[in-house]
């Protein structure tokens, strides 16, 4: 469970690292991903990822969204056409990092591309999805 503990934390304080950067590239599509928040305030923390990086290191783009009458949307732009995960999580108090409970499960809501029911940290293999060169609209759950 700590080991858990640890990956969400790494995971999801590194949204805050990349969020602020933009590609300079035009090259690519877009993803817009519209997300249902119970509840008010705070801000939801988006990272785009590749295999390699998801539920390991920094993601390949990050976005930052405040809530506003429960919902809350992300773009992602410049985005090559490949396989991809996003994980999000709801900053309900605006500390920039996923809090936890004692016991390591997390606090703060969160959801992946798919949104896949299931127990632990999400899976690649349930979160992927192809990106062409069409725009991509989809909506994940908390």
């Amino acid at each position: 469970m700590k080991n858990v503990l640890i990956a969400f934390t790494l995971l999801f304080s590194s949204f805050l690292v990349t969020a602020q950067k933009k590609s300079n590239d035009t090259k690519g599509t877009t993803i817009t991903v519209t997300i249902p928040v119970p509840g008010h305030g705070g801000s939801l923390i988006a990272g785009l990822y590749n295999e390699e990086t998801f539920m390991k290191a920094a993601p390949l783009q990050g976005q930052e969204s405040d809530v506003n009458e429960g919902y809350a949307s992300v773009t992602f732009t410049n985005v090559a056409p490949g396989t991809y995960a996003i994980s999000l999580y709801h900053d309900k108090n605006g500390n920039k990092i996923m809090d936890f409970e004692p016991n390591g499960m997390p606090k703060e809501m969160y959801g992946v591309s798919n949104n896949p029911m299931s127990y632990g940290p999400p899976q690649w293999n349930e979160a992927k999805f192809e990106v062409g060169t069409e725009p991509i609209v989809m909506q994940i759950r908390l």
